[in-house]
């Protein structure tokens, strides 16, 4: 009987792990965006990331009888690259990001996640990869 008890545990823990991890950490999609950067804040009670938002080009409908512009939430992971951020409100640019199932907080309130500031640019200018 303990046996029996022993395997069924291990399987809960293992579907369990399976589940959870491709939830809440296998990369989905990974991708570029370009837009005009609104703003980068540090923000949170127990895990202070840092969530930022970019406008993209053109309008998005919710709705009937309803525009809006296209906004992309996100998070940044690297303090480093959040500061760059920062500093560059509100010039367009592309960014490097990978999308989750789901968020942890640790990570941040997106399920968007951005790694790498590709280019700072116009938009009808050709980008320039930043070294």
């Amino acid at each position: 009987m303990k046996r029996v008890i022993a395997i069924i545990v291990v399987v809960v823990l293992l579907v369990l792990t399976v589940v959870i991890g491709g939830r809440y950490f296998f990369v989905v999609g990974d991708g570029i965006k370009a837009g005009t950067l609104n703003y980068v804040v540090k923000k949170g009670y127990v895990f202070k990331t840092y969530e930022g938002e970019m406008i993209l080009n053109g309008l998005q409908s919710k709705g009937p009888n309803s525009m809006q512009s296209n906004e992309f939430l996100f998070s940044v992971v690297d303090t480093a690259l959040a500061q760059k951020l920062m500093l560059n409100a509100g010039k367009y640019m592309l960014v490097r990001y990978k999308e989750y199932n789901g968020s942890v907080p640790w990570r941040g309130f997106s399920r968007f996640v951005v790694y790498n500031l590709v280019a700072i640019t116009t938009p009808d200018a050709p980008a320039v990869p930043l070294k």
